[in-house]
């Protein structure tokens, strides 16, 4: 069984019933068998006593429950001290479990879903055996079978007009405090929320980001550990404390179903699973999802563009059909058609930007240094980057300049300008492909750019990490004197000692412009 928690924070009487029975009507209407328990955590044996005043109306329902003092008084116990804990929180349990299980609609055996609506606020002392009775039930019932809705407030001031946050914030922090973190956020306010107020939520609330990589070896996670890591190394960086990304992999021709936030397809050879690769460029292209092509992605992503855009039906890699009419992808010169090692670029090159305004060149972020000296350091719009090769095909540059034509930019190119090694697509929130394998080269405490500048697209946070206002930012930068982030000082680190100056500039790229951090 399913089991859906609503809980609520701030004040009472935010419409936790009304959230519980909308969520009840909606699995109902997908077909689902749903039940529902309220649980109002007051003393009392029941509210057909209590004054309307006080409770409101009083509701009977086809339903019964079983007290933890009748089993004390049965001996179930046998003569132990009953406590909180484990003792009531047990009950509570087994509680659930059993209305639960409880048909309400007719039909023999249990329902699919259980709605459960906990009164109350979060923070509430009569609250606290509930609270920790439902911790103790997620974790037993497993995240696949549990789901918390919690439903917060974000007000209005009237002198200004502008909706807070940070009641929702605290009220967040104080359910995880309680052991529970959770999934929906339903927000009640006067007026839809704004887009900054989502993403501001999306940031101090833990909101995952869910990203889909699209490859061929997926079955073994240490096939991709590289790019796993920089993913987590992204988000780490972005929030600034522990990743929130829910990384998942996809089959190759379903990914529109998986609601991704954003997309990855990684290198790889061989032609199993390509036309997989290409279906998810062009719904990442079509959808605006961000995306990142690496190696491989890349020449999908041109491949897909020269299909759907230029009306090349044809359009392949030689690698995959040799006899293809529209070549976007072909043999590079000094390879070797006939011996598999030792012929493909290998190693580091370095990449020239030619357009100075690309998203991959000015991809920056203010840093938080690990040394905890409270000043910040902008990363980005770099002239070159030295990143690592693994590839035997590249972009045909017989087709760049039609390629162009049709919207497509070619931003990285090597000393010569015939080897495309960065393109993006200006008309989208960010897409973007590189040659070259950048998680190679990323660390735990210098993502690689364009890994961050994914994760912070799908997050709703590119236009802010391209400015260098990201929620790291803020905290590294609060409650500092202006002086002190602008005067260069010695900072250690280590058994080193390195200044100030070193650290407030460099690249996010990790050999770029000859800064190393």
């Amino acid at each position: 069984m399913k089991y859906v928690l609503v809980t609520g924070g701030v004040v009472s009487g935010l419409g936790k019933g009304v959230t519980a029975s909308s969520i009840g009507v909606v699995l109902k209407a997908c077909g689902l068998r749903v039940t529902s328990i309220k649980i109002d955590p007051y003393l009392n044996t029941d509210a057909g006593t209590m004054s309307p005043f006080e409770h409101g109306e009083v509701f009977v329902l086809d339903d019964g429950g079983e007290f933890v003092i009748d089993k004390e008084r049965r001996g179930d116990y046998l003569g132990k001290t009953v406590q909180v804990v484990p003792h009531i929180t047990d009950a509570i349990q087994e509680w659930i479990e059993h209305v639960a299980t409880i048909p309400v609609d007719g039909k023999e055996g249990p329902a699919d879903v259980c709605v459960i609506e906990l009164g109350g606020t979060i923070g509430d002392i009569e609250s606290m055996p509930f609270i920790e009775a439902l911790g103790q039930f997620s974790y037993h019932v497993g995240p696949g079978n549990f789901c918390l809705v919690h439903v917060s407030l974000v007000p209005v001031l009237n002198v200004v007009g502008e909706q807070k946050t940070k009641p929702t914030q605290h009220s967040v922090r104080g359910l995880r405090r309680l052991g529970l973190t959770p999934d929906i956020l339903a927000c009640r306010s006067a007026k839809p929320l704004d887009e900054n107020v989502k993403e501001k939520l999306s940031q101090f609330c833990h909101v995952p980001v869910r990203i889909a990589m699209v490859g061929k070896y997926t079955g073994l996670s240490d096939s991709y550990l590289s790019v796993l890591q920089v993913n987590f190394f992204s988000a780490f960086s972005l929030y600034n404390v522990s990743s929130f990304m829910s990384l998942f992999y996809s089959h190759l021709n379903s990914i529109s179903s998986q609601n991704a936030d954003g997309i990855v397809v990684p290198g790889g050879f061989g032609d199993r699973g390509v036309e997989g690769k290409i279906l998810a460029a062009k719904y990442a292209r079509e959808n605006n999802i961000p995306y990142l092509g690496i190696c491989l992605g890349m020449q999908i992503a041109v491949i897909d563009f020269a299909r759907s855009i230029l009306n090349m039906q044809d359009a392949n890699s030689t690698e995959f059909d040799p006899d293809t009419t529209s070549p976007c992808v072909i043999f590079m010169p000094e390879g070797s058609k006939t011996h598999m090692g030792g012929t493909m670029q290998l190693g580091s090159r370095r990449t020239f930007f030619h357009i100075a305004d690309c998203k991959s060149a000015k991809l920056k972020r203010k840093k938080f240094d690990f040394c905890f000296f409270p000043f910040s350091g902008r990363y980005g719009n770099v002239k070159y980057v030295d990143e690592r090769h693994r590839h035997r095909y590249e972009v045909n540059p017989d087709m760049i300049m039609e390629l162009e034509r049709a919207g497509l930019a070619f931003v990285g190119k090597d000393e010569t300008g015939r080897r495309m090694a960065v393109l993006e697509l200006p008309s989208h929130p960010y897409f973007i492909g590189v040659q070259f394998h950048p998680e190679f080269k990323s660390r735990p405490g210098k993502p690689s750019a364009p890994f961050l500048g994914l994760i912070a697209a799908s997050c709703g946070q590119l236009d802010a990490l391209l400015e260098g206002t990201t929620h790291s930012n803020q905290l590294a930068t609060k409650n500092v004197p202006r002086n002190a982030v602008s005067k260069p000082k010695a900072c250690q680190i280590g058994n080193t000692k390195k200044s100030a100056k070193s650290l407030l500039e460099g690249s996010l790229y990790s050999n770029s412009n000859g800064w190393h951090i």
